[in-house]
Parts: C-alpha cells; structure tokens; sequence
C-alpha cells in the first residue's frame, strides 16, 4: 500500500509571527551582551583599582595599548596562560603596554592567597573594584579584550588562544615586538 503525501499551504498567524519576532529579538540581545564592544568602536567608559592601588580609567591609559584579561583563580585555562600574560606584559612594557587581569567573582583573601602560590607580575584588579566585568559580559574565561592606542576597541577572544592568539590580538592593536 502506497501513501500519497499532500502538502498543505502554511500560512503563519499572528501568533507565529509574534514568537519568531521575539526570538529574533532575543538573539539580537544576546549577541550584543556576549560581544560586549564592537571591534573598532570606542571603549567603553571603565574605571579599575588593582590590589596595590593604582587607578586606571579610559583618560589614563590614552596613547597606550591595554590588555584586559578576564579570569578565575579556579579556571585551567586561566591558569594555563598566566604565564604567558606575564611574559607579554613584561616584554611589551616598554612599548605602551598596559596589562590588567580582572578576577571576576572572587573575594580579596581567596585571590591574595591564590597570588601567594601563584605570583602575578601583571596588574591584578578585583570585580569589586571595577565596572569592566560587567561591561564585556564576562562569564566564561578567559576572556581578552585589547583597547588600541586612541582608546579604541581594537580585538576581542572569548577562550584561552595561547601564545600565537595573544600575540595576534595585539598585533591588531599596532602593538609589534622588536
């Protein structure tokens, strides 16, 4: 016995056509929230302290290139590349290079006793003592935002990129080593 299939003209109802209107609305909202700031379009205004200190604010680092990394003390990744954001801080310095790694979500005492065993010699800042957390959506890690020299948004990676990626997203921003 054969079945013979007819097809049916569908004609979406209001109804339809409201729900896919509201999804399409709220994957236009959740792109704009997990991208933070478009590439090439100005910084977001921001403000940070680091553990000893020092302020930071869009005006400061004018004329400077700025790494921003998002990370956890219990994140793999994080942990995995910590030495390597060292070493491209150290290296690039004195070229204009400003580093900031944001905790996102942790207290001082666990972050300080973290450093204690695991030393960081970039900039450390607490979410507590900034507004740049909320502002790039931080909520997987790491994530690296790098700010080009005339306070633009110059590259974005959301996931450890080792060497080579960090080193790409810089190169986006002007920054070259010797």
């Amino acid at each position: 016995m054969t079945e013979k299939v007819v097809a049916v003209p569908y004609s979406p109802t209001t109804s339809d056509r409201k729900i896919v209107g509201l999804a399409c609305i709220a994957l236009a909202l959740s792109v704009c929230a997990f991208a933070g700031s478009d590439e090439g379009e100005p910084a977001l205004r921001f403000h940070a302290k680091t553990l000893t200190g020092e302020t930071f604010t869009n005006e400061s680092v004018k004329g400077k290139v700025v790494l921003l990394q998002f990370w956890t003390t219990w994140c793999p990744y994080c942990r995995a590349e910590q030495p390597l954001v060292d070493d491209i801080d150290r290296e690039f310095a004195g070229k204009g290079l400003v580093v900031l790694a944001i905790d996102v979500g942790e207290s001082k005492k666990t972050v300080r006793k973290y450093l204690a065993d695991h030393p960081r010699s970039c900039r450390i800042v607490l979410n507590e003592d900034t507004n740049l957390a909320a502002m790039y959506a931080a909520n997987s890690y790491p994530i690296y935002v790098v700010i080009d020299r005339e306070g633009d948004i110059a590259a974005t990676q959301r996931g450890a990129s080792g060497e080579r990626g960090l080193r790409r997203l810089l190169r986006l921003a002007g920054l070259e080593p010797e």
